[in-house]
């Protein structure tokens, strides 16, 4: 199955530039501080007995990041030709203790797992072999869930976010990792944008390996942020390469996606009309998808968008694109960056209806009125969300509002069939 292989959001339009300016400097500094847990969390904790009410995550972990050759840390933010597999046991803390949608970093080294994640099991798979081994011994109704992270992610970081999303969206699935390298420095932007480039290929080929073992039967990838780009790019890839998408990639979720707009209509076109399902998590208040924006020539991104407003509720609902508005949603993360981990509605919705490609509708939906006010938009009735089925897909939110005036391609790539020509002028 496996082998190793040798921000338009916050941003108005009117604002001065130095005005603009000063946002992206106190973006920038909200980003610095945000890793201020302990690090070097990877080394495996000796657990001689289980602590009551603690539960494990095991997942495999697929990377293309340097060894660091710290057992601490495992692997660097740098990039290596050779893709890694990792076999990786993380421990939660009782729910007693701890808060849906969070992840309860150590305050020192070692963890202690009654009160804080920590690594329980760490072990480096060699062959072909040992990676499908460790799939029929994790096989979940042969469900696979694969997570791709965002920018400014350490290799434990992801660990971490992947075990808590697991653990809180209840996902009955196998979890698989895949970490590229980031150097997880605010600075370091368009090197991690080039390192999702350069794993494009090795995305790709776990992808493959998964849609080619008789166990699984269907695969769910949630993508983050730059992760989201990375994983369009290598489903666009694997499109082009193979004349198609394979079938068993069901399901496709982008969270904040980092994505130009016009790009993403463009990778959208080119996979051919055998398209998974996909859902985006949009906010209009991503503070760090505003910083993209800046940072891109103030190029709109597809995670900031507005899907109630036209032109893109028509051409969502064209595309058979679920668009699920979180604007209002409110999360301890000041960025509003990672609500689709950390609001306990969310994970759930991932978890228990996302995950397993079923559709958001008003009939079906039973998870809670947090749930529907967030579809919704407006809760102006318990349970009611303004949603449609994905044959015609969901707009989520209730009052559209009139769109800026600007010049929109997308709807035209959106709604074409084949590859646009390439214009020169």
């Amino acid at each position: 199955m496996f082998e190793r292989v040798g921000f338009q959001g916050s941003l108005q339009h009117g604002c001065a530039r130095g005005g603009r300016t000063t946002f992206v400097l106190a973006a920038l500094a909200l980003l610095a501080g945000c890793g201020g847990h302990a690090k070097g969390v990877m080394a495996p904790v000796a657990v001689t007995a289980p602590t009551p009410g603690t539960s494990t995550v095991d997942m495999l972990v697929a990377t293309t990041r340097q060894p660091s050759g710290d057992p601490a840390t495992l692997f660097s933010g740098e990039r290596d030709a050779n893709t890694f597999l990792t076999d990786v046991a993380v421990s939660i803390p009782p729910d007693t203790v701890r808060k849906s949608g969070t992840v309860q970093w150590p305050r020192k080294l070692p963890p202690d797992p009654a009160k804080e994640f920590a690594v329980t099991r760490v072990r480096e798979l060699q062959t072909l072999d040992e990676a499908k081994s460790w799939f029929l011994q994790h096989d979940v109704g042969g469900h696979a869930f694969v997570f791709v992270h965002g920018f400014n992610n350490r290799y434990e970081d992801s660990v971490y976010r992947l075990a808590q999303i697991v653990h809180d969206s209840e996902v009955q699935a196998t979890p698989v990792l895949f970490t590229w390298p980031s150097r997880a420095n605010v600075f370091d932007y368009n090197y991690d944008k080039e390192s999702t480039n350069y794993s494009r290929t090795a995305l790709e080929d776990i992808l493959k390996k998964l849609s080619d073992a008789p166990k699984v039967k269907d695969i769910t990838i949630l993508a983050h942020s730059m992760g989201t780009w990375l994983t369009m790019e290598s489903l666009r890839q694997m499109a082009i390469r193979d004349g198609n998408v394979p079938s068993k990639i069901e399901n496709v979720i982008l969270a904040s996606p980092d994505i130009d707009l016009d790009v993403f209509a463009k990778q959208f076109v080119e996979m051919g009309k055998k398209r998974p399902k996909f859902t985006i998590f949009v906010s209009q208040d991503d503070r760090a998808l505003a910083l993209s924006s800046f940072i891109s020539g103030d190029v709109s991104r597809l995670g900031a968008i507005d899907p109630s407003a036209e032109p893109y509720r028509t051409q969502l609902e064209k595309a058979g694109i679920t668009a699920i508005d979180l604007t209002k949603v409110k999360t301890e993360d000041g960025l509003h960056h990672g609500k689709f981990a950390e609001s306990p509605q969310i994970v759930q919705l991932i978890g228990t209806r996302l995950a397993t490609g079923q559709t958001l509708t008003d009939s079906d939906i039973s998870v809670g009125t947090g749930i529907a006010a967030v579809v919704a938009g407006t809760a102006r009735n318990v349970g009611n969300v303004a949603a449609v089925t994905v044959s015609a897909p969901v707009s989520i939110l209730e009052n559209p509002q009139p769109t800026k005036k600007k010049r929109v391609v997308v709807g035209d790539t959106l709604s074409s069939d084949t590859p646009q020509p390439v214009k020169i002028k």
